[in-house]
């Protein structure tokens, strides 16, 4: 599922009207592309798993007035490296702890239920699930999920999705009685080896082998391939 936004987004805050405009940031390290009201911040951050796995985590965020927008990404591409030293050290016949061989530490599980942990911690909030459903991204499965905060009354879009063994958490926040921050959350995309967007041709599930891919060239799709070395380029549509 995709909506592009314009590049010029008009907010009325207390009777006037501010006008800013948006990027579609790319990003190459985490091959993922997003629309931010400006160059997200990167925040280095620890993710810990159902299992117990702590996992390197990266968090872009932005603000725009009392909005906060952010794409977290969890690489589990170590879990199972994680895990697997982690069971060592469990007591002998620990079978929660131990698991089973090849499966050291419960590190397939703790793959498998990476979207639906993430999702139970969204729901963990002093918050109101309002909406909670399936859904996809370029195909790319996942869960969409909307929040409403018991104490402010704002409210939160999230999407939870994984993608080459990376959790993909999209949020974005205002506050009550704004707009819904639904078309920064439909603005996630992915980007190949090559920077360029990407996009399958049947439901992509993390658990599987990857279906085929929509052929694309350097110009086409999010991304657009305009990334000329590893990290992170701002791109405007």
């Amino acid at each position: 599922m995709r909506l592009l936004i314009s590049t010029a987004l008009l907010l009325s805050i207390s009777g006037t009207v501010f006008a800013q405009e948006w990027i579609e940031y790319a990003n190459r390290q985490d091959r993922f592309t997003a629309n931010f009201p400006s160059q997200p911040k990167v925040t280095e951050t620890i993710w810990e798993s159902e299992h117990g796995a702590k996992l390197p985590a990266r968090v872009y965020s932005a603000t725009q007035g009392q909005s906060r927008y952010s794409v977290t990404v969890v690489d589990y591409g170590q879990v199972q490296r994680i895990l697997t030293e982690k069971a060592k050290s469990c007591p002998a016949g620990a079978e929660p702890c131990l698991g089973s061989p090849g499966d050291e530490g419960h590190w397939k599980a703790d793959l498998r239920g990476a979207i639906v942990f993430a999702t139970w911690r969204l729901m963990q909030r002093d918050a109101k699930t309002t909406y909670f459903v399936w859904n996809f991204v370029d195909l790319v499965e996942g869960h969409q999920i909307q929040l409403t905060n018991n104490a402010d009354k704002s409210r939160t879009f999230a999407g939870v999705y994984m993608h080459e063994n990376k959790l993909y958490i999209i949020e974005g926040t205002v506050p009550a009685g704004y707009p819904e921050p639904g078309l920064f959350q439909q603005s996630l995309g992915w980007l190949d080896e090559n920077g360029v967007g990407l996009r399958y041709q049947t439901y992509y599930s993390n658990s599987y082998p990857p279906p085929p891919r929509v052929v694309r060239t350097a110009g086409q799709g999010l991304g657009q391939g305009r990334i000329d070395a590893p990290g992170a380029t701002p791109a405007k549509p």
